[in-house]
């Protein structure tokens, strides 16, 4: 095995982890119940569906609340899209490892 297909086995390895990470990083940056609570509207729970956050933004009339819950729904997207790149990033990992080794 080269030193190359090495490193490339390595970052095949990680990469399920890293997007992970990512992930969770999006989730902890989504913080839509804070927005929610400092606007005086009460939610349930701390994970505020998507659907609520539209609702809301159809309905204010805040510019700043609009802006702030569209860039909360953007940050959900993206975790959303990280976790599925993670999901499908294990199988081919798991493959390659059974090559290798």
């Amino acid at each position: 095995m080269t030193v190359f297909e090495e490193y490339l086995l390595a970052i095949a390895i990680c990469s399920p982890l890293f997007f992970f990470i990512i992930a969770v990083a999006f989730r902890l940056l989504d913080n839509s119940a804070s927005i929610f609570l400092k606007h005086d509207i009460l939610v349930d729970t701390s994970y505020v569906s998507g659907e609520i956050i539209r609702e809301h933004m159809n309905n204010s009339k805040d510019i700043k609340l609009k802006k702030t819950l569209s860039r909360a729904l953007l940050f959900r997207r993206l975790h959303n899209l990280f976790m599925i790149l993670m999901v499908v990033s294990i199988p081919p990992v798991i493959i390659a490892c059974f090559f290798v080794f």
